[in-house]
């Protein structure tokens, strides 16, 4: 615990050790699980955020289903780059009990959500696939015949490692920690290469995954990813009508002081997604 700018004990959120520790309270208390852990270094982000991201996303499908959230393993859901801490497939599974794949390149991160998976007995809900190719996204990932009602993706945000430093300095700043005394990690939140930065940050990433979902336009209802910086929502939108999207909406978000917000776009029309929803009331 630390005593934050108003003289209160809070959470030390520049430290990855807090947030894993916290993390795992909050999913044993609100979303039953019992075993849950990470290898050092890798990106712990803090759940509350991550579960508004599933929650918008079971009111984006409501939407298209007399506004009642489809529950159950009917709802298929693709978590791109899932990450070792499989938050979303966790919080999807618990709230919704809807079925999940996660993606991931990583074979660490990849072998750390699959110990998650098998210690909390959630192997039949919630299947993990590695992407062998790091230079694609959706393409090369996906079985003939699969079909996704949402995908979800939290994508790397920035464009090199220096840029990345900064931004956690800028988060301490934030957090009234920039304490010159205290030896603060380099990276809030922890995370790998891949986690946080690529080539051309997260507008080219989030770009070429809009180009790629276009070779899927009829196996997935709604695509989706979060978007950390507004000034990348233009290329975005250029990239959308690009790939002929026929809907995309921007959700805004915050936690406290934080603001984000994430990005859905679909191929399909108003009478498609009214007979995707059948899939739904199938008992499986």
């Amino acid at each position: 615990m630390i005593i934050n700018p108003y003289g209160k004990e809070s959470i030390d959120f520049a430290s990855p050790d807090a947030v894993r520790v916290f993390n795992r309270a909050l999913l044993k208390a609100f979303y039953g699980i019992a075993h849950w852990d990470i290898p050092a270094d890798y990106l712990c982000p803090p759940v509350p955020g991550r579960a508004d991201y599933v929650h918008f996303l079971a009111d984006l499908l409501a939407s298209v289903n007399d506004g009642e959230i489809p529950r159950g393993a009917p709802v298929k859901v693709l978590d791109i780059g899932m990450g070792a801490n499989c938050v979303y497939p966790l919080i999807g599974y618990s709230d919704y009990r809807w079925h999940f794949l996660g993606s991931e390149i990583d074979p660490t991160a990849l072998a750390a959500a699959k110990a998650i998976v098998q210690s909390n007995g959630l192997n039949k809900a919630i299947q993990l696939r590695q992407q062998s190719n790091p230079k694609h996204i959706l393409l090369g990932l996906l079985e003939p015949g699969e079909r996704f009602d949402l995908t979800m993706c939290n994508p790397p945000f920035h464009a090199s490692m220096d840029e990345a430093t900064k931004g956690s300095e800028r988060k301490w700043r934030a957090l009234g920690r920039a304490d010159p005394k205290r030896k603060l990690p380099v990276l809030n939140f922890g995370g790998q290469s891949a986690e946080l930065w690529c080539e051309g940050g997260e507008a080219r990433f989030v770009t070429q995954l809009i180009a790629e979902s276009a070779h899927f336009q009829h196996k997935v209802l709604w695509f989706s990813t979060l978007v950390s910086k507004a000034s990348n929502l233009p290329a975005i939108q250029t990239a959308l009508k690009k790939a002929g999207v026929l809907e995309s909406q921007v959700v805004e978000m915050s936690q406290g002081q934080k603001q984000s917000r994430f990005v859905a776009w679909t191929f399909q029309t108003k009478s498609e997604q009214q007979v995707w929803r059948e899939r739904w009331a199938r008992k499986s």
